[in-house]
């Protein structure tokens, strides 16, 4: 066996190796593109647990995050945070009686 001859070349095993590498290799760019969509999913799927208000805003802004993902990123934003709550509390920061310091009186 010289250095230059290739084993297995037009042979079964030669046919099956590239029918095994062509499964291998569909099959990771189909686990890719699923694990894609799923990771794009999550805002949409936060908002229908949780019976979000803005659930067509969510859903429009995972799906023009598929082009421009900085608009993904906004959609999880509005999807975990319910910024109902957080004005709430921002409110009733705001309007809270100030404690002062004890000992700067004495």
């Amino acid at each position: 066996m010289s250095l230059i001859s290739v084993p297995f070349v037009e042979t079964t095993a030669d046919t099956a190796l590239h029918i095994a590498a062509a499964v291998v290799l569909i099959g990771t760019i189909a686990a890719g593109l699923f694990g894609f969509w799923k990771l794009h999913e999550i805002p949409i799927q936060k908002a229908h647990n949780t019976d979000h208000h803005q659930i067509g805003l969510i859903t429009a802004l995972t799906w023009i995050g598929f082009v421009w993902h900085w608009v993904w990123v906004l959609a999880i934003i509005i999807a975990f945070i319910d910024f109902e709550k957080a004005i709430i509390h921002l409110r009733d920061l705001w309007h809270s009686p100030t404690k002062t310091n004890q000992s700067e009186d004495i």
